[in-house]
């Protein structure tokens, strides 16, 4: 009896029943990172407006901790906040990369295990560098910041690497390039929690895109052209107000007024990828939410969004999210959305 009085009395997230997030700073940390994981997961909402995740900070212990920048964090909470998590993400620091940092810190060690099995873990930018000397990438897909890969494939040469892309997710381990990757790796999470209907309202109040796939290249490795010259903005808001009808390449460039070579051209240095690619990722996602927050049926929601029929919409599903439609719908429709990954 005394144990469980002892237990309660630790207990640092609302016994609520919400998907618990604990976020472990460290010192020299990069404030961005954190501050995105608090903005993104804690502006996650259900239906009812009920929020669905609760964020909490902690570090190896209490106090205020430095970050790279000219201010410091006070972090109320130590390593106990990660015996709790359902997710537990570890954003990078400024000397992740050094030398001395080859072998972790006692205390960290042992904050790491806390961990509880089960929970997703989660690096953004040279957070990987901590996860990986933890033992926690070994066997399994993994990046980070693109500056950063050389150094990160000579010393973890037990992790399947891959410097070019934008995040990971191998079984619930998942690691992100650089700060603003870690947004995507944040959305793609949401998404796979709570579908894409409640990702995308995350993202529509962040002011950011819903989705940039996981395999998008990290950078671009030339210059952006001016934007007055090289937006394609007109040619996607005109696609998006036409997805439930056959799209051309012509279309979307004399949007433009451009060739089909030149928008093309333009279309992947600013978005990253295809036309062909973003266009049918739009259609997934719109039948996404159509299946989410509708009563269409398949047929219906594969016309709206621009597949035509259902067989199509179920091959296009079972490419980009390894599902059909209708078990889409099953998983994500209605309050049982709140109940994933808890």
């Amino acid at each position: 009896m005394d144990n469980m009085c002892e237990d309660r009395a630790m207990t640092v997230f609302a016994a609520d029943g919400r998907h618990r997030v604990a976020v472990l700073v460290r010192d020299r940390m990069l404030p961005f990172e954190l501050g995105l994981v608090h903005r993104l997961f804690g502006q996650a909402r259900d239906d009812t407006g009920t929020p669905l995740y609760e964020v909490l900070t902690c570090a190896l212990a209490p106090g205020e901790i430095r970050t790279d920048t000219d201010f410091t964090v006070t972090v109320p909470r130590g390593p106990e906040a990660l015996a709790e998590a359902d997710t537990v993400f570890v954003p990078g620091a400024e000397n992740d990369r050094a030398p001395e940092a080859g072998l972790l810190d006692p205390a960290l060690t042992a904050a790491l295990a806390r961990v509880r099995p089960g929970a997703r873990v989660a690096s953004i930018c040279t957070g990987s560098f901590v996860l990986a000397r933890a033992g926690l990438l070994v066997g399994r897909r993994a990046t980070t910041h693109w500056r950063s890969s050389a150094l990160f494939r000579e010393s973890f040469p037990d992790v399947d690497f891959d410097p070019g892309v934008l995040y990971t997710d191998d079984e619930g381990v998942l690691t992100s390039a650089g700060a603003a990757a870690g947004i995507d790796l944040c959305l793609h999470m949401i998404r796979a929690d709570h579908g894409a209907a409640v990702a995308n309202e995350v993202a529509r109040a962040t002011v950011v895109p819903p989705h940039r796939d996981g395999g998008q290249a990290q950078y671009i490795s030339r210059p952006l052209p001016e934007p007055a010259v090289s937006s394609t903005s007109r040619a996607r808001a005109w696609a998006l107000a036409n997805l439930h009808r056959p799209v051309t390449l012509r279309e979307l460039a004399a949007q433009e007024a451009t060739s089909t070579r030149t928008f093309t051209r333009r279309f992947r240095e600013e978005i990253g990828t295809s036309p062909g690619r973003w266009l049918t990722r739009q259609r997934v996602e719109r039948a996404c939410a159509l299946l989410e927050r509708t009563d269409l049926s398949v047929d219906e929601v594969a016309a709206d969004a621009g597949f035509g029929t259902a067989g199509s919409l179920r091959l296009h599903l079972q490419a980009e999210l390894g599902v059909s439609p209708t078990a889409y719908r099953a998983t994500f429709r209605g309050n049982d959305r709140s109940a994933a990954h808890r």
